[in-house]
């Protein structure tokens, strides 16, 4: 069995969709909390040089999200609703407000591989490929893989 200890992110070549898939060493729950809890959420998700606070955030089915995250002077925000919050499968929209006319539709699936380790398996899908193409040159590696090394910090730490 392959262990993804860095995410590994591709582009779909036949629809506009970025998959990205990661190993922890944590329960398929530890890692729901830690994408459903604000309060942890705040603490891993983005990369290291910004700072999030949460807006608002109602994880559960039907439920709306916004945080905002900032570097200095500069502030990016984020909004979307959740479709669908499981004990093993989370679906949302995501979207930048810089770029208000671009949603994704983002699938996380918990995947137990047993010996308190699990897969995530991530899919968002956009309206073009144009579009899946800046999401891809956007930076987002940086941001997926310094906040997945942040999770595991707090995992580590016992405190999910």
């Amino acid at each position: 069995m392959t262990t993804h200890t860095k995410a590994t992110i591709s582009a779909d070549p036949d629809i506009p969709a970025i998959s990205i898939t990661r190993d922890f060493a944590a329960s398929v729950e530890q890692l729901v909390k830690a994408h459903t809890d604000p309060e942890l959420y705040m603490r891993w998700v983005g990369p290291d040089d910004l700072e999030t606070t949460i807006d608002y955030w109602d994880a559960r089915t039907g439920g709306s999200w916004r945080f905002v995250q900032r570097r200095g002077d500069e502030e990016f925000a984020f909004h979307g609703c959740f479709h669908e919050v499981s004990p093993t499968r989370l679906v949302q929209t995501f979207t930048w407000e810089g770029m208000p006319d671009g949603v994704s539709l983002d699938t996380m699936t918990f995947e137990d591989l047993g010996d308190g380790r699990t897969r995530l398996h991530g899919r968002s899908i956009v309206d073009g490929f144009a579009a899946r193409d800046a999401m891809l040159e956007s930076g987002m590696e940086t941001g997926v893989d310094e906040g997945y090394a942040k999770l595991d910090r707090l995992l580590a730490g016992d405190t999910l």
